[in-house]
């Protein structure tokens, strides 16, 4: 045995040792392997069997729904890929006999994948090769066997060859090599849906996905603000839809940069100065309740609009505390329901000014943090450690003997009233933010007017504009020569002022003398120069 025979060994197998040695994937013919044999019932596009055959010049077979959307946008023969028009299509008929298979009509040989088939293009009927050769070619009868129409031999299309099978061959057909093909409108929805690209899925997979199915709600599109910006209600900032969409592809692109659109609500807030006064109508009197609309507009406005819509009608005052408050504004009764005006609950609105002093405060009702619904409470005496936990919007302003006799009522264990005080009615006497409302629409209005009529009389505003022209025309300098310095004249300074001071103020020369301010004389000086020769 010679040395180092085994020094060129590798520690790993190669790729020549994978493929010949070892159960690889062996270089066959091709040719052989992929070799896929059409059966003569079936269309050489959509591989289906055919229910209206049609066939070309060298005896390929078609079906209707397939071949004619394919030639619209192709213009090619499916199989060959050479040029071919819908007109040149031969329309077949195929007869079958009584057990439903595809026959001879003149032998009754039934068709199979080894019979030599043939048609006659005038016609369109389909023999067996022999019936064609036997009664037409050898006997020189050139007319069809069925319907006698005359034809000749270069009208005869072989549609099957049992030793030319190149034709059969899938994988040698045009469109399946370029992989050209036409969705019909089933394969264009079924594409639509996420399962179609699914080829195979484990039972894990499979759960996960009906889990997913059963649970997965589609975001429901929301009805984007339709507002267009104003001179009311446009910031001083942008949307930032051009950054959004510029950074992230889930947001629709946008290119223009518009102001963003102010809440409503601020721009009403902001006009209301005044004080809101609201009475409630109970069956132990009446209680006048000043609210605080220009400290708290939003808890106020809240109040007010539930008053005004009868939501506080008929409910009842449902708890109460002696030397502490008395709460109510529950629909239900039970300290747990209500809600606002707007649905659900808003915001809690604190402000330094306004705390839990004195009787008679008038606060909203929470179950924590900005929970604000329609609850709301009424002092007996301070309760100064409700300071920044409950928002404080009015005060009784009168009826306080109301409040006494409410006061005074028994409550049980639960802090529940044994005698109901109901409040019969609601009436609102000072809303300030309807007239904010109607304060703005009036701007609104007065604005779309002045757009208007910018839109409709440009020629008013051209008549301002030639007028001031025609003003600024009035006011320019005397010329009094041409080129450079023509608008100096030539007057000495003193005439200038001369003539100016005769002609804009003639009764400066009529005043006394000792109205002008008389010229300094120059002091001489008593020391003179000296070149220092007397030293």
């Amino acid at each position: 045995m010679g040395k180092r025979q085994h020094q060129s060994d590798k520690m790993y197998l190669t790729t020549k040792e994978w493929s010949q040695f070892y159960g690889g994937k062996k270089s066959e013919d091709r040719n052989k392997i992929q070799f896929k044999r059409l059966p003569f019932d079936h269309c050489s596009l959509s591989l289906q069997p055919f229910e209206h055959p049609y066939c070309s010049r060298d005896g390929v077979i078609f079906d209707l729904a397939s071949i004619v959307p394919f030639l619209k946008k192709y213009g090619v023969n499916p199989a060959t890929g050479e040029k071919m028009e819908a007109k040149s299509l031969v329309k077949l008929t195929f007869h079958k006999n009584a057990s439903g298979k595809y026959h001879c009509p003149v032998t009754f040989k039934v068709f199979t994948n080894n019979s030599h088939i043939a048609a006659v293009r005038q016609s369109g009927n389909v023999y067996a090769y022999d019936a064609v050769e036997e009664l037409n070619i050898k006997a020189k009868n050139w007319t069809d066997l069925i319907t006698g129409e005359s034809f000749t031999r270069k009208d005869i299309i072989v549609l099957q060859d049992p030793g030319k099978l190149d034709k059969f061959n899938i994988s040698k057909f045009y469109h399946v090599q370029q992989n050209v093909k036409v969705d019909s409108e089933a394969e264009k929805r079924a594409k639509k849906d996420p399962k179609y690209f699914l080829n195979s899925t484990n039972s894990e997979t499979e759960d996960i996905l009906k889990e997913f199915y059963r649970d997965y709600k589609p975001e429901q599109k929301k009805n984007e603000d339709q507002r267009k910006a104003d001179k009311l209600n446009a910031a001083h900032y942008s949307t930032g839809r051009v950054a959004a969409s510029f950074t992230s592809t889930a947001v629709e692109p946008a290119t223009e940069h518009a102001p963003d659109i102010i809440d409503e609500d601020i721009i009403k807030y902001e006009r209301v100065k005044k004080k809101g006064y609201v009475r409630l109508v109970t069956n132990k009197g009446t209680l006048n309740l000043e609210l605080h609309c220009d400290k708290v507009a939003k808890t106020c406005e809240n109040f007010i609009k539930l008053c005004s819509s009868g939501y506080y009608k008929g409910t009842k005052f449902h708890r109460s505390i002696k030397n502490f408050m008395i709460q109510g504004g529950d629909p239900t009764g039970t300290g747990k329901g209500g809600e606002s005006c707007w649905g659900g609950s808003f915001a809690d609105e604190f402000k330094p000014n306004l705390t839990h002093s004195g009787r008679g405060v008038l606060s909203m009702a929470n179950s924590g943090p900005n929970t604000n619904k329609s609850q709301f409470f009424i002092t007996f005496r301070s309760c100064t450690h409700l300071d920044g936990k409950h928002t404080v919007f009015g005060r009784v302003v009168g009826g306080l003997d109301t409040l006494s006799a409410m006061e005074k009522v028994e409550t049980d264990k639960k802090d529940r009233l044994k005698e109901d005080i109901i409040i019969e009615n609601c009436m609102v006497f000072v809303n300030p933010f309807e007239e904010a409302e109607e304060e703005i629409a009036k701007e609104r209005e007065r604005m779309k007017a002045e757009e208007e009529l910018a839109k409709a009389g440009p020629s008013t505003s051209a008549r301002k504009q030639n007028s001031s022209v025609s003003a600024n025309m009035e006011e320019r300098p005397t010329v009094f020569r041409s080129g450079i310095g023509k608008y100096i004249s030539g007057k000495k300074p003193s005439d200038i002022l001369s003539s100016s001071s005769s002609s804009k103020r003639p009764a400066d020369a009529e005043e006394p003398a000792q109205n002008t301010v008389p010229q300094k004389k120059k002091v001489k000086s008593s020391l003179a120069l000296s070149d220092f020769s007397a030293w």
